[in-house]
């Protein structure tokens, strides 16, 4: 009868100290790439290791590639403003909500953003702040959106041609096409949630919404992902860039989105 040999067997590259140090490597800069670790582990012991094993020995220290969560930079008061809104809100029932438009707009880009970059994490901590990748510019050769959703409808997507939505633009070519439909069938408890950016905020907006009994939602600023319809955004994304021919140029582009 054979048995095996205690100890037999190939032996590990690497110290349980060692392992503990490739994982601290990681934790201290999670963008950095397994060959990365490698390069730092050979500069700082002069052994070489493969890079595959660096990601054994993260995985094995409960971290994983993964992509980060993108989101727009926060300050404390936005934090705050937001968790305030939350607490306001959360007793809302379905019947409430229903009677709200969640509208928005949205850029999309020839060149595909598929966050190549990845991160090093632990499982269930994926909105963690060390995780999360800030995110403030749009890409450049892309095209503007805008559209709404409700419980119960959606609205048709508006490409925005040619520039930006100034406060009079966004008058002529979302509020008084599009909103004032859905106030019209929603009645006096239709509820209007528009951020706060610049042409949303404007004085003539606002007479424009007085003037057609077109109640606001407050929302707190710089959160996008509050509103569901970002959900939409990604669906919407996911689809053209999922498509046999992508888009090669903006007409091809608009073409898709709107066909999608």
């Amino acid at each position: 009868m054979c048995s095996r040999w205690h100890g037999g067997g190939r032996v590990r590259s690497t110290t349980p100290a060692e392992d503990r140090y490739i994982v601290l490597s990681a934790k201290r800069n999670r963008r950095t790439t397994a060959q990365q670790v490698a390069n730092q582990f050979l500069a700082a012991s002069g052994k070489q290791i493969s890079r595959k094993t660096v990601a054994r020995r993260l995985r094995g220290g409960g971290l994983y590639a993964r992509r980060p969560v993108v989101c727009v930079p926060l300050t404390r008061q936005h934090h705050t403003a937001r968790l305030q809104w939350c607490r306001e809100h959360h007793n809302w029932t379905e019947q409430d909500w229903a009677c709200v438009l969640l509208p928005d707009e949205s850029r999309f880009s020839l060149s595909s953003d598929c966050r190549r970059q990845l991160i090093w994490r632990e499982s269930g901590t994926v909105y963690r702040p060390e995780n999360i990748q800030e995110k403030d510019r749009y890409p450049t050769c892309s095209i503007m959106v805008w559209s709404g959703i409700m419980i119960n409808g959606r609205m048709r997507l508006h490409v925005v041609a040619n520039g930006t939505m100034a406060g009079q633009r966004y008058i002529d070519e979302v509020l008084l096409p599009h909103v004032r439909l859905f106030r019209g069938a929603v009645g006096d408890k239709f509820v209007f949630m528009d951020d706060n950016a610049t042409c949303h905020r404007t004085l003539a907006v606002q007479d424009c919404l007085d003037s057609e009994g077109i109640q606001r939602l407050v929302w707190p600023a710089r959160s996008p992902h509050l509103n569901p319809i970002e959900n939409v955004w990604d669906a919407l994304g996911r689809q053209v860039a999922g498509r046999n021919y992508p888009p090669t140029n903006k007409n091809t582009l608009i073409r898709a989105l709107t066909e999608e």
